[in-house]
């Protein structure tokens, strides 16, 4: 007999019976060289992410059970004493309309200014508004986050900046978004010159475990990354928006990172060795941020050389700087949960041999610029708000989700004999690797599609595994009037609301919208490919992807959210997947949302600007 799960509205015939293999390497290569380390290191990952899967069976990841309101982390990191530079709160909307952004880049480039630095923020990790129920007030921000913690913090390193105090030297700074400032950390030589090119600044994002792990305990790991990869895109197209380019530089040690934000000036080292348990009491070292990656922003289309040899140079001196300022304490009481440290040691980035280099930009494909809203970057991004509720009635047109869709994709138009994968699209481009994350969709109310089961494959390169991994019954048959340059499948026919619901930890939001998605990555070859570091780069392209829905489902008038919780094993015995070549990293819903009237919203910050 088929599990409960399996007897579906789909016309599947004779489901392939589930196969529980817990790490399979049948479709890897077995001559890779790996030393021991990174053996172990890839062990601990496949460990870790398989003991925080959520089971229809055997019950939840290992979590806290209930919520110590009293000790909720702040979400406001502070460095004091540290000086403040205020940050311009703009007046005037960026001009450049939502669907253009894909497009092309605003031309000429907004040279980097006090000014240029403060749109960048404003539009990607500022506050966007309070909310309050007058019993309680909590606040918003321009980037997502899992539970609206905000582990993520950014840090800034610029060159100097005219019309600022810090117009002769360059400086590195902590971004404080609840009062939109930077917090001047370290003020490097004016002789000091950064080794990038002129004109560009290096953002860097941090994750803070602690403030997820408060509410979802040793799943927070990837809830972190998920928000990473949010941040990431949030800048991105924040700085496209500017005519800014953005790019990883991942060729950087996680070691380095430390470094740029003055990690070991700052916090003290984590215990050796590791607990082997959850404990709980004041441990100050779990507030510790762990440096997550490093973006170049520069002007689009210029000559971007970054000498990775003099780079390296330059952030050896940080640990000469003066570093100003002291954290302030989040809890008054912590609980560590072991396994996200000791994962954490596993996926630290060693450095590479890389060189630095900047993929050609590909426009989006456009379907019509019809399809959307009149709105213009800073009405999608600011306005932006993660649904809680669907209405169960809103039904989108065929071709505004193939828009969507298009937008999601890491290539526009590929040339004769190229296919979808490689990262060329904003703000996919900012990623150093190609495409690994596809989307099983879930079709709800999408008028003149039949409801069933999809799948977008993101880089084609993988489709002949994707389909030889997943049930041998599925269609794999293109939708109707689907742009060609669109690879969707119809997988199965068929009402899969109650499905989408019972795979999305029985939320009704999985089902009640117009469609929901699960993404679902290559996995264990990746990580034996290129290394356990490449496990948090995998949650970033989600986060990535996510970020794009959120704003595209704005931009056509409805809302999106993500979806953290969700039975990991059960996607796959939906899909047919095996062992560990795809796993399930995210899941969102989008469709028309249900507005909580008792809620009032607040201006982001008080005085003139934009949201006053």
């Amino acid at each position: 007999m088929p599990s409960p799960l399996l007897r579906l509205r789909l016309r599947l015939h004779s489901p392939r019976p589930l196969v529980m293999i817990h790490s399979s390497t049948s479709h890897l290569p077995h001559n890779l060289p790996q030393n021991q380390t990174e053996t172990n290191n890839i062990t601990q990952v496949i460990s870790y992410h398989d003991r925080t899967k959520h089971s229809l069976t055997s019950g939840y990841a290992r979590g806290p059970g209930r919520l110590d309101w009293a000790n909720q982390p702040n979400p406001f990191l502070r460095f004091t004493p540290s000086p403040s530079l205020p940050l311009i709160h703009p007046t005037s909307p960026l001009s450049p309309r939502y669907p253009s952004i894909f497009n092309s880049f605003p031309s000429p480039s907004l040279p980097l200014s006090l000014s240029s630095l403060s749109s960048l923020l404003y539009y990607s990790l500022s506050l966007s508004a309070w909310k309050t129920t007058g019993f309680s007030t909590w606040s918003l921000r321009v980037n997502p986050s899992s539970g609206n913690l905000h582990p993520t913090e950014c840090h800034i390193l610029s060159p100097p900046l005219p019309n600022s105090p810090y117009n002769t030297s360059p400086f590195v700074s902590h971004y404080s978004p609840k009062d939109h400032s930077l917090e001047v950390r370290a003020v490097g030589h004016p002789n000091l010159e950064l080794p990038i090119t002129s004109d560009s600044l290096i953002a860097v994002f941090s994750s803070i475990f602690w403030r997820e792990a408060w509410k979802y305990g040793e799943r927070a790991l990837r809830y972190c990354n998920h928000d990473v990869g949010h941040a990431i895109a949030a800048v991105t197209i924040s700085a496209a928006a500017l005519g800014w380019d953005a790019r990883l530089l991942d060729s950087l040690s996680h070691s380095e990172l430390e470094a740029l934000i003055g990690f070991t000036k700052t916090y003290p080292p984590l215990p050796e060795p590791l607990p082997t348990k959850p404990i709980r009491g004041n441990l100050s070292w779990v507030e510790s941020q762990h440096p997550d990656c490093a973006l170049v922003l520069f002007p689009f289309n210029i000559n971007v050389t970054i000498d990775y040899p003099s780079l390296r140079e330059f952030v050896k001196g940080f640990s000469d700087l003066e570093w100003a300022g002291k954290p302030n304490s989040l809890s008054k009481d912590h609980v560590c949960w072991d396994v996200i440290y000791r994962t954490a040691e596993a996926i630290k980035k060693p450095a590479d041999d890389n060189c630095f280099s900047v993929n050609p930009f590909h426009k989006s494909g456009l379907i019509s610029e019809n399809l959307y809203k009149d709105f213009t970057v800073y009405d999608v991004v600011r306005k932006r708000r993660s649904a809680v509720d669907m209405d169960q009635v809103h039904i989108m047109e065929k071709e505004t989700f193939y828009q969507i869709l298009l937008h999601c994709l890491p290539s526009g138009k590929v040339g004769p004999g190229e296919k979808q994968g490689k990262n060329f699209t904003i703000p996919f481009r900012v990623l150093d690797w190609d495409a690994e994350v596809h989307l099983a969709l879930f079709v709800h109310r999408v008028r003149g599609l039949e409801k069933g089961l999809y799948f977008l494959v993101r880089n084609e390169g993988h489709f002949d595994s994707l389909k030889k991994a997943m049930r041998s019954q599925f269609e794999w048959s293109r939708p109707d009037n689907c742009p060609e340059v669109l690879p969707l499948y119809r997988l199965a026919k068929g009402d899969c609301q109650d499905l989408a619901k019972q795979l999305s930890c029985i939320q009704d939001i999985a089902s009640d919208g117009c469609f929901s998605l699960g993404m679902v990555s290559r996995f264990e070859p990746v990580l034996r490919e290129k290394g356990a570091w490449m496990y948090p780069r995998l949650f970033w392209e989600t986060g990535v992807i996510g970020q794009v829905l959120y704003l595209e489902a704005h931009a056509v008038g409805i809302s999106a959210t993500g979806i953290g919780c969700y039975f990991d094993d059960a996607v796959h015995e939906v899909l047919g997947l095996e062992g560990k070549e795809f796993q399930s990293l995210y899941h969102f819903t989008v469709g028309g949302p249900v507005l909580d009237k008792r809620i009032m919203s607040l201006p982001a910050y008080p005085g003139p600007g934009i949201d006053a």
